[in-house]
């Protein structure tokens, strides 16, 4: 086994195989298929030629209180901060893979690139890893034998086109792994560092308040001396 395990190697997936993978994922996973929208990464994990596990990694979710309240950012800038947290939306080892251990380390595996894969892909740094485990089925084992921490349970509110559904159905726990030490006080900071800002500045105001800027600034005053002054 653990020549299996040493031999493991983690990729994205190609876009010749994602017929594939989709199918494995229809067929096996019991949320089913999940479709490449957004920020999404696809990956495989392989044991030479052999497909062993299957990952999808997703943009994170919008709300989630007891992630918000372990990371402790102020709701004003969490939205803008959302992108430097990404979401392990799929999960699935393949029959005849569930080996002790395998689960573990495919994610350490995926841990190790997926910061750079979505920097070269999206342009954007990632610092933190979520995911969502429905304790009904599952006891997140995986999660905890890779070093995760459960946070605790959602709300049960299920995120629809529309927003969010409008009564809870089953809540999940949700872990979480930094991907750096200091992750969570990066995110929480009041002032975010540059190095993780993307983007440019937005514009908060509209058309028309920028048209009357001109008004607004004619009754101020000019502390400056005459002569520094053009007519």
């Amino acid at each position: 086994m653990e020549s299996v395990l040493g031999a493991l190697r983690v990729r994205l997936v190609g876009k010749s195989e994602e017929a594939r993978y989709r199918e494995l994922m229809a067929e096996h996973h019991y949320l089913g298929d999940l479709a490449k929208i957004g920020h999404t990464l696809w990956y495989v994990a392989t044991y030479g030629e052999k497909w062993t596990a299957l990952l999808s990694f997703s943009a994170a979710a919008w709300k989630c209180g007891v992630r918000d309240r372990w990371i402790g950012w102020d709701y004003r800038h969490q939205y803008d901060r959302l992108g430097l947290v990404a979401n392990n939306s799929r999960f699935l080892i393949l029959p005849d893979w569930h080996y002790p251990n395998l689960g573990s380390k495919v994610l350490s595996l995926c841990e190790r690139r997926v910061a750079e894969d979505w920097q070269a892909h999206f342009g954007k740094p990632l610092l933190l890893l979520e995911t969502f485990v429905d304790p009904s089925r599952f006891q997140g084992t995986v999660y905890r034998a890779a070093n995760w921490t459960p946070l605790g349970l959602t709300q049960g509110f299920r995120r629809t086109r529309e927003g969010y559904s409008a009564h809870p159905t089953s809540p999940k726990v949700v872990f979480v792994r930094p991907l750096q030490a200091d992750a969570r006080g990066q995110l929480s900071r009041s002032i975010l560092n540059p190095r993780y800002r993307t983007g440019a500045p937005r514009m908060m105001l509209t058309a028309e308040q920028m048209r009357t800027l001109p008004d607004f600034f004619t009754g101020i005053a000019d502390p400056r001396r005459a002569q520094g002054q053009i007519s």
